[in-house]
């Protein structure tokens, strides 16, 4: 994938409009999250020690496999450590993204949105896919939702065509002619049939 396009999982290529970056006090973030809720469940309180510790390196392994794109039709995202995965959510199911703010977060100055799509479950993990500490979370929250507005009112551009997709075209349009010649020499045939009678 370049700096200008990405692939989906259906082979269909589109310009990247925006890729997020992640701010540096994501890490620790996510330490100090962690860390806490170890702390509150007293029996955990030798593990906070441990996870303090060892934590950055995980954290660090994990936040290096972010990944964040907003493509002309698409929003992908990329997480997770052990289990990765990674989501292409059409832009034109996406209901709404979610900001989020919690206490730790504010603290931090972070931001995390939450991206709902037509026909999921509502309530509280009713959501698909969240990120948190995007920089500049809510201009990319707006240009995701600018993008899918401009897709409903057709200003949207259409994805780039790929070399083998236009072979594919051509090779279809040659049967497509054939089909056409053959219909033809059947229909003059038909016509000369009738005549005869």
């Amino acid at each position: 994938m370049d700096q200008h396009s990405a692939t989906t999982a259906t082979g269909t290529r589109y310009r990247v409009l925006r890729q997020a970056s992640f701010d540096p006090k994501l890490p620790t973030y996510y330490l100090l999250s962690g860390t806490i809720v170890f702390v509150v469940f007293i029996v955990t309180i030798p593990l906070a020690v441990v996870y303090y510790l060892v934590g950055r390196a995980i954290i660090d392994k994990y936040i290096e496999r972010l990944g964040c794109t907003l493509t002309e039709r698409t929003l992908e995202i990329r997480k997770g450590l052990f289990n990765r995965v990674e989501s292409t959510v059409p832009l034109d199911k996406i209901t709404d993204l979610q900001m989020v703010q919690g206490p730790i977060m504010r603290h931090f100055g972070l931001h995390g949105f939450k991206v709902e799509t037509a026909g999921q479950s509502s309530g509280p993990a009713g959501h698909l896919v969240s990120m948190v500490g995007i920089i500049d979370a809510p201009g990319f929250r707006q240009a995701v939702l600018d993008q899918r507005d401009a897709l409903a009112d057709g200003r949207g551009s259409v994805p780039q065509a790929q070399p083998e997709r236009l072979h594919a075209s051509e090779d279809a349009a040659a049967v497509l002619v054939q089909i056409r010649d053959t219909l033809k020499r059947i229909e003059g045939k038909i016509g000369q049939h009738r005549v005869d009678l």
